[in-house]
């Protein structure tokens, strides 16, 4: 393809002190070896010297522009005002984190794909993070899955754990790209306030399109202590991320008794986790706020009861059991190496807390 009949692609960096990084994610951008493209690097207010990289890199390259927001707003509020910096010729948008970076490849591949295959509206791929290969489980050579099906493994799915890296999923933010009619259908194309909001967008705009995979490694996710997944790690919010994406999307793909059980599932891997937590751990005030104030908000209270009633059970396991003390307990739902536990819809991810 010549630069001419290539669709246009809207790169977003949404970012917030990255200064240690950024230079790198710029640099990957540059080097595609997809030409027709534009690059928005929205930074949120950072007081390192993210916007100086940026309008430096700007001042060399006629493609990127630079967005400094007035006001400091939050991860996902700032994706979304990324989004909406789009350009209107755009016909894919591709997000790249701020402490990511993408193979040259990348945004030529994964526009292939969606050209070919115009129903795919969020296209993904294998993702490098660390040593593990994120993003497994489709079935090659399989380029499109109906979103209906994806959506329904997702919500139903076991999940694999590698060094406490989830290796199922839609993908994060950098391994995924949308078709930008997609992104331009709604003001906030991520839908909530959750850091793991781009997991909920693939469920809520998947009910009418399909989900694109190319079978490659087209990204590095850089992990460390700053990242919005340590942080979600630390307090556990996939819970109650799981939790909420089976209510506000699971009657669109799952049947009534499937989604019940699936609710009844999660609320107990909740109550266990807090159960645990409760009796073996020291937590401060804002670990238990936040749950509290999640469950109140989903419509599942949190009482002390709960928990002596899921110590209890725990206990009667354990005598019927042994081996699921609550020592042991505490490391299936903390798990390491290669561990299965139920589907944490991560998104992805992650790379929202930079941004």
């Amino acid at each position: 393809m010549t630069t001419n009949t290539q669709p246009f692609v809207s790169i977003l960096t949404p970012v917030y002190n990255g200064a240690s990084y950024l230079a790198e994610c710029i640099e990957s951008v540059l080097k595609q070896t997809y030409a027709n493209y534009e690059y928005v690097i929205v930074n949120n207010c950072s007081t390192d010297g993210t916007l100086e990289i940026a309008k430096k890199y700007a001042a060399l390259d006629s493609r990127i522009r630079v967005h400094d927001n007035k006001e400091f707003v939050a991860v996902i509020a700032n994706h979304n005002i990324a989004f909406n910096l789009m350009s209107p010729d755009a016909k894919y948008c591709k997000v790249v984190s701020g402490d990511d970076y993408i193979f040259p490849a990348c945004v030529a591949r994964m526009v292939e794909l969606g050209e070919s295959n115009p129903n795919a509206g969020i296209i993904g791929c294998y993702q490098l993070s660390g040593d593990v290969v994120k993003w497994q489980g489709y079935r090659y050579p399989s380029a499109v899955i109906s979103g209906r099906e994806v959506c329904r493994r997702n919500l139903l799915g076991q999940q694999v754990f590698i060094d406490d890296q989830p290796l199922l999923g839609f993908g994060a933010p950098t391994s995924l790209m949308y078709r930008a009619d997609l992104v331009r259908s709604s003001a906030e194309f991520y839908p909530n306030p959750s850091p793991h909001s781009d997991t909920s967008a693939c469920l809520k705009w998947l009910k009418n399109s399909d989900f694109g995979f190319v079978y490659e490694i087209l990204c590095y996710e850089r992990t460390h202590a700053e990242t919005q997944t340590s942080e979600s790690l630390q307090i556990n919010r996939y819970l109650s991320v799981t939790l909420d994406d089976l209510l506000n999307y699971g009657s669109w793909y799952l049947e009534k008794d499937e989604l019940e059980v699936q609710i009844a599932i999660a609320l107990k891997s909740y109550h266990r986790f807090l159960a645990v937590n409760y009796f073996t751990a020291r937590r401060d005030k804002k670990f238990w706020d936040y749950h509290k104030g999640r469950l109140a908000e989903l419509g599942y209270p949190l009482t002390w009861l709960d928990l002596c009633r899921v110590g209890a059970a725990t206990v009667i396991e354990e005598a019927v059991n042994p081996g699921l003390a609550f020592g042991k307990l505490r490391k299936r739902l903390f798990p390491t190496r290669a561990k299965t536990a139920p589907m944490q819809p991560d998104g992805s991810s992650k790379k929202m807390a930079s941004c």
